[in-house]
Order: C-alpha cells, then structure tokens, then sequence
C-alpha cells in the first residue's frame, strides 16, 4: 500500500507514528493519579496541623505533582489573604495547564494536515489517470488503474491517521479541563481550611477528586 500510495504515503506515515507517539505519551503523563493524587490534600493538611510544613516540603510538593504545584501556591501566599491567595493558585494555574496541553497542539495539526494529504494525493492520482487517458486514451488499463489506485489509497490513509488523531486530541482537551476543574477546587478547599472560612471534609474532598 505505501508503494501504490505514491510518495505522499510517506508523509503519512510520519504522521501516524507521530500521533501514536503523542497520544501514548499524554496518556501515561496525564495519569489521574499522577496529576492529582487522591490522598495529597489530606496529607497536606496533617502536614499543616502537625507543624511539619517548611521550606524544603513545600518545594517537594511543587516539584511533585500539578496538584501540589497549585497546593503550593496557596500555602506561599496564605499570609496574604484569602483573595490574594486565590489569585495566586489562578497564576499557578496557567504554566500547570501549559505543561498539561503539551504536544497536543501539534497532535491537533495532524489530525488537520493528514486528510489534507490524503487530499492531495488523490488530485495527484486522477491527474496521473487523465495523463494517461490524454497520452493513450483508455488502451492500457492497468497504468489508468495505477493513478485511481493511488487516489484511494491516499484518501484511506489521510482519514485513516486524522480520525484516531481528532479523537485523542478532542479527549485530552476536555480530560484536562475536567482535571483542572477538580484540583481548582481542592485547591480552594485548602484555602478555606486555612483561613477558618468552614469547615471542611478532607476527606470527603479527596473522595469526590478520586470520582471526578
């Protein structure tokens, strides 16, 4: 297939490695629990409560998850106030769904540029039919069957590369939205714990970002 496909088949299949490549990658990096580990809140809080939360704890638990970048915000900048220190998580917040989006706009110009591909291969192909037609007329059949062959197989393999890939992309996107929605609001949580504002339930908190 690569060789009736013509050299625009090539193109194509760098594309296709490509995204199979992002796509296994994002899945492994934007892990749940790797993102927003389940117990991490309440951990924090039993850190706070016992009086082992210092320099060196905070910076472990920017570096460890984006969670825990957020977390860290809000416990840097607590002193500052309750509006201050939600401003502070929102800030935190961007670089985090930065490094979350990560390859994904690249997946979504593939998904994009592969039927494109596919597109021009074909024009490519019936263009090669009609030399053919316009050199010999319709006397050898099988070189006017090459061109249509490479027409299809083009076609079949641009769509073949962009659905798989628009579908992971469209996914991802909205995995990230949903995972941020959910440490936005742990985050926030830890915020009114710290300030007194009300009470709240650790660990019903940690049940409901596991669910999310």
């Amino acid at each position: 297939m690569m060789k009736s496909g013509g050299y625009l088949m090539l193109p194509l299949l760098v594309a296709s490695v490509l995204a199979l490549a992002i796509i296994l990658e994002r899945a492994w990096t934007l892990r749940r629990r790797r993102v927003s580990p389940p117990q991490l809140l309440s951990q924090v809080w039993k850190q706070l409560q016992a009086g082992d939360m210092n320099a060196d704890q905070l910076r472990l638990l920017q570096a460890g998850s984006p969670l825990g970048s957020l977390l860290a915000a809000g416990l840097i900048n607590a002193r500052h106030g309750r509006e201050l220190t939600k401003e502070s998580i929102e800030d935190a917040a961007t670089p985090v769904v930065h490094e979350m989006e990560r390859y994904l706009t690249l997946l979504g110009t593939l998904a994009m540029i592969s039927p494109l591909l596919g597109l021009l291969g074909t024009v490519i192909g019936i263009i090669d039919a009609f030399l053919v037609v316009t050199a010999g007329g319709i006397s050898d059949p099988t070189a006017l069957a090459g061109g249509i062959s490479k027409a299809l197989v083009t076609t079949a393999g641009g769509i073949f590369v962009a659905i798989p890939a628009m579908i992971m992309h469209r996914y991802y996107l909205r995995h990230i939205q949903s995972l941020m929605v959910s440490m936005e609001q742990q985050a926030v949580k830890l915020v009114d714990m710290l300030h007194g504002d009300r009470e709240v339930d650790v660990a019903d908190s940690q049940r409901r970002g596991a669910g999310a």
